[in-house]
């Protein structure tokens, strides 16, 4: 069984980052094969595109934040 070595930068964020995660899944259509098949069996491909999305996310809001437009 593989196992997670990932560690969030700050403490306490894994909450909020698992709940970003979902609604990533939701945005992309996802949802519905989360919850029959469960994150264990996803592709490869389906876990990745959930990742992609939430760096671009987060790239999007981390420059929002430093252009001083902390909305949208």
């Amino acid at each position: 069984m593989p196992r997670n070595t990932n560690k969030t930068a700050v403490p306490g964020a894994a909450k909020a980052l698992d709940q970003f995660k979902y609604e990533i899944a939701n945005e992309i259509g996802l949802t519905g094969r989360i919850q029959t098949a469960g994150w264990e069996n996803m592709t490869s491909r389906e876990c990745g595109s959930v990742g992609g999305w939430m760096t671009k996310k987060m790239v999007q809001m981390a420059e929002q934040a430093l252009a001083g437009n902390t909305q949208g």
